[in-house]
């Protein structure tokens, strides 16, 4: 069980769409796909993440630096590993200048993230057994959510019903709605109508992308406070994470925060200084599996649930393995997210509401080489 190759292979996919969220456009869905190999034949093989600036920056940490530093260890050990990344001195530019330097340290808790990841799978299939089970395997299925209501170009405003009526028909039950680039009123009149047409149990929640002040989202809580959503996400500008979002839940709605922290470190500020009732963490930007389990011990101790930023390949195995998980998230969406269609054989199935965990060992979602061999470009 001995680590003999690690690689990091980054693939990149033009979206024939432009989809506009609170705070950002999406042009491209790019990610990375990442390889243990041991002795004994085995390979573990994930994907991950949806870097485009620092994309390279994360395979050549990966590639020059910890497959050397891992190479011969037993894939056992998985806290050893871990730890021996965090350690290691990497210089990717830094300058000692603490907000200057957070894209930095992203890459490399990213480069973490990505070969932690894929330890996690090889070690599952070592030991013919799912990663969820290894986390503690607290339930076999998960509530899915989807998420949308981008602002496009040229939409009619019919669109945003067509689109709920399509996830329920799929047997989605849930809803992460983005606002944030219209007007409070505007989102709000959106929100609204979501609501009627998907009835009262859909999980309805919204995510601003840090789009609104203090003040503006308080407006949109208070405005929202008869529809029964599951939480605001990301209400609050960047500059004003604890003070403003711990404003906010005053309101009365749970916020949900996190997807932009990078470790435990800065979850466990959110979570002391009262600005979160969940975090959705993203595994495959704050350190891999080993990180993300941390957070979840951590969170439970304090009555703070786990959701997850995307990547349901993983999160789903994650969010089943613990007991304070709430959903995983997709996009149902070919256009926004076509490698979570076309990457894996075959996708979890879902079912009235519920996304059902795979039984084949590791994360138990085989990728295909083709569609690897056809976006993966050369680490510049």
């Amino acid at each position: 069980m001995k680590i003999k190759h690690i690689e990091a292979i980054p693939l990149v996919r033009k979206l024939e769409d432009v989809f506009k969220g609170g705070t950002y456009v999406i042009t491209s869905r790019n990610t990375i796909v990442t390889r243990v190999e041991l002795d004994n034949g085995i390979v573990g093989e994930v994907f991950g993440g949806d870097e485009e600036q620092y994309q390279m920056d994360v395979c050549r940490v990966v590639n020059q630096t910890f497959a050397p530093l891992l190479a011969g260890t037993d894939v056992r050990d998985v806290e050893a590993h871990w730890q021996r990344m965090w350690d290691a001195v990497i210089d990717l530019g830094n300058r000692s200048i603490h907000m200057l330097d957070l894209a930095k340290h992203c890459a490399k808790t990213q480069a973490i993230a990505a070969v932690d990841i894929a330890l996690w799978d090889a070690l599952g299939k070592s030991l013919n057994q799912p990663v969820y089970k290894l986390l503690g395997g607290f339930r076999d299925k998960v509530p899915v959510i989807a998420i949308g209501g981008y602002v496009m170009d040229g939409a009619k405003a019919a669109a945003l019903e067509t689109e709920v009526q399509h996830y329920l028909d799929q047997g989605i039950h849930g809803m992460k709605l983005k606002v944030g680039r219209h007007t409070v009123e505007e989102d709000l009149a959106r929100t609204r109508r979501v609501r009627k047409l998907a009835g009262p149990k859909f999980h309805l929640c919204t995510d601003a992308n840090q789009a609104w002040t203090v003040e503006e989202a308080l407006r949109f809580a208070r405005g929202a406070a008869d529809l029964n959503l599951a939480w605001l996400e990301e209400p609050v500008r960047w500059y004003d994470q604890i003070e403003g979002n711990a404003r906010v839940r005053t309101a009365g709605i749970p916020v949900n925060l996190g997807q932009g922290e990078i470790s435990r470190f800065g979850c466990k500020d959110l979570i002391l200084r009262g600005a979160v009732d969940i975090l959705n963490v993203d595994v495959t930007i704050a350190g891999g599996v080993t990180e993300w389990r941390r957070i979840a011990g951590m969170g439970a101790s304090f009555g703070v649930n786990m959701a997850h930023h995307e990547e349901p390949q993983v999160a789903l195995h994650l969010l089943a393995g613990v007991s304070n998980g709430i959903c995983v998230e997709i996009f149902p969406n070919y256009s926004r997210d076509p490698m979570w269609f076309d990457l894996p054989e075959k996708q979890p199935a879902i079912k009235d509401g519920f996304m059902h965990l795979p039984e084949g060992p590791g994360f138990g979602l085989p990728l295909r080489a083709d569609t690897i061999s056809k976006y993966r470009v050369a680490v510049a």
